[in-house]
C-alpha cells in the first residue's frame, strides 16, 4: 500500500479509502444493498490487512449504523492512532431552523452523536456532506473551527460543493483564523469528469486532497458490458445518475475492458489506476472482500499516457447529477431548492 499527505493536514492515509456507505442495519436506510455487521467488519478488517488506514462513513448512512459497525470493528482489529477515521453531517433540519438552533449548535450535537455511535473521542476528519443554503457560512465554519478547538476533530473537509463555494469559506476561515478544509469529496470518475473544470484546479492551487465518491460509478466501470450485479439492479440512485448517458459512457466502459484484458486486470483495476492518476484517495465502496482487494491491486498498476488518452477522449460533457444536481440556490441563497435530474 502506498501512503500519502492529505492535503495540508498532517494525516498520512492510504491511496485507497475505504468507503462504508454499504455498512449498516438491513431495512434501516435506503439502500437495500448493505451488508451486516458481520459481514461489515470481514471487510474492514481485511482491508486492514491489505494496508488500509482510511475510512469514510457519515451519520446519514443508514441511520448511523455505518458508523457503529465501522467504530466496534476498529476498536477490534486496530489501535486508534494507526487509522483515519472521516465522518460527514448533513445540513439542518426544517425543525432545528425553525427551533432557532444554530449553526454552531448543530453541528456540535451531530459530531457528539457520530463520536458516540463510532465509540471515539475524536474524528480525524469531519466532513461538510453537503451546502446548506440555509445556514450562514460563517456559522458553519466557525461550528467546525470550535470543534476542532475542543479536541473532537483534527481536520475539516468539504463534499458536494462547487468550486466558487469551497474558495468562499477557506477564504472566510483565512480570514477569521478559523480551520480551513483539508479535503473535498466530489462526484468524480472516468464517465463523470465535471470536476476536472473548475475544482480540480483549485485542489491543485491549494493543495486540497481530492477524495472522490462514486469512483466506479456504481459498479458500471467494474462490470463488462452485459454483466450485472445486486446494486446495478437496485440501486436506483446510481441508476438515476447514470442511465441517461449509457449509451456515450458505453463507450468509456469498453475501452476499460478492453485495457483489462490487454494488462490482464480486472477492470476496477484500470478505473482506478486512472483515477489515482488524478486524485489524492478515491473513497471506494466495498460491499464484498474482492471489492477492496481490488481496489488495493490498482495502486501497483501504471497506466501509459497513450492509454490515460486513450480512456479520456471519447468522453462528452455531462449534467450535473445526483446530490449537485440538488446543489441550486435561490433567494440570493437564502432557501434551499431541490430539483429531481430527469
Amino acid at each position: 500500500m502506498q501512503y500519502i499527505n492529505l492535503g495540508n493536514s498532517e494525516l498520512k492515509v492510504s491511496r485507497i479509502c475505504m468507503g462504508c456507505m454499504g455498512f449498516g442495519e438491513a431495512g434501516n436506510g435506503q439502500h437495500s444493498w448493505t451488508v451486516d455487521e458481520e459481514n461489515s467488519r470481514e471487510i474492514i478488517k481485511r482491508g486492514l490487512e491489505l494496508g488500509v488506514n482510511f475510512f469514510d462513513t457519515a451519520i446519514a448512512y443508514q441511520n448511523g449504523t455505518s458508523e457503529q459497525y465501522l467504530g466496534r470493528a476498529l476498536k477490534d482489529y486496530a489501535k486508534r492512532d494507526d487509522v483515519v477515521v472521516a465522518t460527514k453531517f448533513l445540513p439542518r433540519t426544517n425543525e432545528e431552523i425553525e427551533a432557532k438552533i444554530t449553526g454552531q449548535k448543530h453541528i456540535e450535537t451531530m459530531l457528539n452523536k457520530s463520536l458516540e455511535n463510532l465509540g471515539m473521542d475524536y474524528v480525524d476528519l469531519y466532513i461538510y456532506h453537503m451546502w446548506d443554503y440555509r445556514t450562514p457560512l460563517y456559522d458553519i465554519m466557525e461550528g467546525l473551527s470550535n470543534m476542532v478547538k475542543a479536541g473532537k476533530v483534527r481536520y475539516i473537509g468539504i463534499s458536494n460543493c462547487y468550486a466558487w463555494q469551497l474558495a468562499k469559506a477557506n477564504a472566510l476561515a483565512e480570514k477569521e483564523g478559523f480551520a480551513k478544509f483539508v479535503s473535498v469529496q466530489g462526484h468524480y470518475n472516468l464517465i463523470f469528469r465535471e470536476e476536472e473544470r473548475e475544482m480540480a484546479k483549485l485542489c491543485a492551487e491549494d493543495n486540497i486532497a481530492m477524495t472522490p465518491y462514486s469512483v466506479l460509478a456504481g459498479g458500471r466501470l467494474a462490470k463488462h458490458p452485459g454483466e450485472t450485479s445486486k446494486r446495478l439492479k437496485e440501486d436506483d440512485y446510481a441508476r438515476l445518475k447514470y442511465d441517461a448517458t449509457a449509451e456515450q459512457d458505453g463507450i468509456i466502459i469498453n475501452r476499460v475492458a478492453e485495457l483489462a484484458e490487454k494488462h490482464g486486470v480486472s477492470m476496477t483495476e484500470i478505473s482506478l489506476s486512472w483515477l489515482l492518476e488524478k486524485v489524492t484517495a478515491p473513497v471506494v465502496g466495498a460491499t464484498k472482500l474482492n471489492h477492496i482487494e481490488g481496489a488495493v491491486k490498482a495502486t501497483d498498476l501504471k497506466l501509459s499516457e497513450e492509454e490515460i488518452s486513450y480512456l479520456e477522449e471519447p468522453y462528452v460533457p455531462h449534467r450535473l447529477v445526483g446530490v449537485m444536481a440538488q446543489n441550486t440556490a435561490s433567494d440570493s441563497g437564502k432557501k434551499q431548492v431541490w430539483t429531481a435530474e430527469k
